[in-house]
């Protein structure tokens, strides 16, 4: 049988020290837990601190998109290096992952990369992943390492994803931690900060967000403190941080692809009696659409809302942009078929 899959997210302020330097203690202890899980999981680290780490040996860094990418191109080999220092006493070899968001909005790159990350784990190999900011544009660039563990663990369909922050979990107004997330509600998402977790991209309000994606496609989410003592391991054990319930899940793995991985590119918004037909498992016609946002073209995928709340679905056009805006909402006019909408 084959063993489940387990995505674990390290932040930037999770393993790295006021000056930008790796913390090394808490790499060692990373790999000490990892290495307990590795004979029971098949296992991805998505890990922050390529930029932070390299971005002190620059000169007046001030964050430019340029010098970004020249910290990653200096961090990157020393992140995957200390990785690979403190899991070798462990036995295990760890692989370097640099990923691109074309990655997943192409099915066929995807399926490749699949195949890839498969091959490392028969042969008891660790993929290390982390967006390739040495290349990645700014239009196609992930909105955090937050989104890539999201990515990765809904399209692997694994079976938890770990987001390890620096904080011990979700907290309330009086800073205590939320144990559990049954519902991801105005309520729950409104508890967020908007900071980010020092020198990360991300912040609670990311984490949240792409919680409530994986609960929604049936993955179990904890948001836990990486410096927490056993951290990872409690979190497994659901005994650390916030658990975010799973919701029931039989889509196929096309269209969990298609709800998490592919390009959005644009936004449908649509009326009542439109939402009511998508989620009826009907075809999106023209006459429901109020207002096309984005620039897209045939093929693509938008998502699919009604006035200014979060989306509801997401569905790969059948026109483009300017055509359904000059379509002047022709009644029998198919904007995106049934199998070709996710409910989220």
């Amino acid at each position: 049988m084959k063993k489940p899959l387990l995505v674990l997210k390290i932040g930037t302020a999770s393993i790295t020290l006021p000056d930008g330097s790796l913390d090394e203690n808490v790499i060692a202890s990373v790999a000490e837990q990892v290495s307990l899980l590795h004979q029971q999981y098949r296992i991805v680290i998505v890990s922050s601190g390529a930029v932070g780490t390299g971005k002190r040996f620059l000169k007046r860094y001030s964050g430019k998109l340029a010098e970004r990418k020249a910290a990653a191109a200096i961090g990157n080999p020393l992140l995957i290096n200390t990785y690979s220092q403190y899991f070798a006493p462990h036995g295990i070899a760890i692989a370097q992952s640099l990923c691109e968001r074309q990655h997943f909005s192409q099915r066929n790159q995807f399926l490749q990369l699949r195949e890839t990350f498969q091959t490392l784990w028969k042969n008891g190999i660790i993929p290390i992943a982390n967006e390739n900011d040495v290349v990645s544009n700014r239009e196609l660039r992930f909105s955090d390492n937050d989104e890539l563990a999201t990515l990765i663990a809904v399209g692997f369909d694994a079976s938890a994803l770990l987001l390890g922050t620096s904080v011990p979990g979700v907290l309330d107004k009086e800073g205590q931690i939320i144990p559990r997330i049954e519902e991801f509600d105005e309520s729950v998402m409104g508890m967020a900060r908007k900071e980010t977790s020092g020198p990360g991209l991300g912040g609670m309000t990311s984490k949240l967000t792409f919680a409530r994606l994986a609960t929604r496609l049936g993955i179990k989410v904890v948001i836990f403190g990486v410096r927490t003592p056993q951290g990872i391991l409690a979190a497994v054990a659901e005994k650390s941080g916030t658990l975010c319930l799973p919701a029931p899940s039989s889509l196929s793995a096309r269209n969990k692809w298609l709800a998490s991985g592919s390009l959005v590119t644009g936004r449908l918004v649509v009326d009542e009696g439109a939402k009511k037909a998508v989620e009826a498992r009907n075809s999106l016609l023209a006459v429901g659409v109020r207002a096309v946002i984005g620039s897209f073209s045939r093929g693509e995928v938008c998502e699919i809302v009604v006035g200014d709340q979060l989306p509801f679905a997401v569905a790969r056009a059948r026109f483009s942009s300017a055509e359904i805006q000059a379509s002047g909402q022709a009644h029998n006019m198919e904007i995106a078929h049934a199998d070709d909408i996710v409910l989220l």
